[in-house]
């Protein structure tokens, strides 16, 4: 086996990667659903994936400069995510399958984050710190699977700071609004909630949009959500550190393009004598790469599709790690 066509769909997102079995990214194409106001409507997202899979699929076989029948095997987001999104990679996945009998394996997008984070960033064994729109998680392997020794109660990070943004009028996906407009801002008291090795983001998102409809700017909220939210984040991470006794914390997820979370993480590693490292914007958020790297690892490690599903809850720690 030589190369591997991945294909992500969880989400906003509809990717297609080639990645050779060495690990070797030779192309990472997408095209995100996005509105200038309101989220994300499931089924309007999977349309928007049909009407762009075809030519996102093609651009990444020009870009790796290989003919779809070299491809050796096909590996696609099997979940958690948006179940019209994860039926829109599925359906692709056997399209390819039933046109040119190519080998198809499933992968689990949040595993892939972490694996995907590995690689590129050249580490190995570190807390990791998952942060994208659903997801809000603090993980380390131990034994043969990788454990959350923290996540959110609620909402996800992302999705909390998309609910916020929306309510202030700045469209999907906020996050990097709310970054520039957090530069101008001062800080007003928000909740702070840990709950042991939990995090909770919702009772903070409704307490800054009350303090909105009073008058208090968005930026002093922009920049109070960033410092609260990374906080408490910061906190259950210097937790798992010490409890683990690992060396190196490795941020992932969309979310992990925030440079203010970067810099916190990074203050706070230092303290622990630990390496803080965050994935490259392109390797952060969702794309295809990942899928394609993981389907790989899914396959030496002996694993093989016994039938064509999704998963919209599977979640991280439920996976055997065989690789």
């Amino acid at each position: 086996m030589r190369y591997c066509l991945g294909i992500e769909s969880t989400a906003h997102t509809f990717g297609a990667a080639v990645v050779t079995v060495d690990g070797e990214i030779l192309s990472n194409e997408k095209e995100m659903f996005a509105t200038l106001s309101g989220g994300m409507i499931p089924n309007e997202v999977a349309d928007h994936h049909r009407k762009v899979k075809d030519r996102v699929i093609e651009r990444a076989l020009q870009q790796a400069g290989i003919d779809i029948s070299v491809v050796d095997l096909v590996s696609y987001s099997h979940g958690p995510g948006l179940p019209p999104s994860l039926l829109v990679g599925m359906e692709c996945a056997k399209e390819l399958h039933d046109k040119y009998g190519l080998t198809v394996i499933g992968a689990n997008h949040a595993l892939a984050h972490l694996t995907i984070g590995s690689l590129v960033c050249k580490v190995v064994d570190p807390v990791y710190v998952y942060v994208s729109g659903v997801n809000t998680q603090v993980i380390a392997l131990a034994g043969n699977r990788y454990r959350i020794f923290g996540e959110t109660l609620d909402v996800g990070l992302g999705n909390a700071l998309d609910k916020f943004g929306r309510a202030i009028g700045l469209g999907f996906p906020a996050g990097p609004e709310i970054e520039n407009l957090a530069q101008e801002g001062s800080y007003v008291e928000l909740p702070y909630v840990v709950k042991g090795m939990d995090v909770s983001f919702a009772g903070l998102v409704t307490k800054a949009q009350q303090l909105f409809s009073k008058g208090v700017s968005k930026e002093d909220l922009c920049y109070s959500m960033q410092e609260v939210c990374f906080a408490m984040l910061a906190e259950v991470t210097e937790r798992a550190v010490a409890h683990t006794e690992k060396k190196d914390v490795l941020l992932i997820g969309g979310v992990a393009a925030n440079k203010r979370l970067c810099t916190i993480l990074d203050v706070m590693c230092t303290a622990r004598k630990a390496r803080f490292h965050a994935a490259p914007l392109k390797y952060a958020g969702d794309q295809a790469a990942m899928i394609a790297w993981q389907g790989v690892l899914n396959y030496l490690g002996g694993k093989r599709l016994e039938t064509f599903e999704f998963y919209p809850h599977e979640r991280i720690d439920e996976i055997d790690v065989v690789w």
